[in-house]
């Protein structure tokens, strides 16, 4: 377990309320450190932590993988930032970006050419989990001459019919 600042806080202020309602239940001191030191790891586990998880964004971030990439596409989400930040696939041509991410899911329509234009590739990246989360994130990769010429990473809401 790694002691984050923010974990060492959630711990004693979860500390600090147990041990203000365990002084209800009995005066001495001694049974309400004893209350306090077995409730305060149980409610942090079983109550605190399962909450922040429910109403949290946060997801795992993993390092650009092609293989997971094309293996398992409902967790793309989880490799898009290092992806977006690190700019790998910018001046890429299109056939080493198809090597890469495998063929894309569709092409993003052009109001120019009042088409689907084949110099935007737009890729599924899943859903981020999370109790609250309508929307599944999508990449676009945007070519010109050939080459990636531009990243964006956009959410559309989901709709249930």
């Amino acid at each position: 377990m790694i002691l984050t600042p923010i974990f060492i806080l959630l711990m004693v202020l979860v500390f600090i309320l147990v041990w203000l309602f365990a002084s209800t239940i009995d005066k001495r001191k001694w049974v309400v450190l004893l209350i306090t030191l077995v409730a305060t790891p149980l409610l942090y586990f079983y109550v605190v932590y399962p909450l922040i998880n429910i109403f949290s964004s946060y997801h795992h971030e993993k390092y650009f993988n092609s293989g997971a990439w094309e293996a398992k596409p409902f967790l793309r989400y989880e490799m898009s930032a290092h992806l977006m930040a690190t700019k790998i696939l910018y001046g890429k041509p299109k056939d080493n970006v198809e090597e890469l991410l495998g063929t894309c899911d569709w092409y993003s329509w052009d109001d120019s050419l009042k088409i689907n234009s084949p110099d935007k590739w737009n890729y599924n990246l899943g859903v981020k989990p999370g109790a609250f989360n309508t929307n599944y994130e999508y990449l676009e990769i945007q070519f010109k001459n050939d080459r990636v010429v531009h990243m964006k990473q956009y959410q559309i809401e989901k709709t249930f019919e």
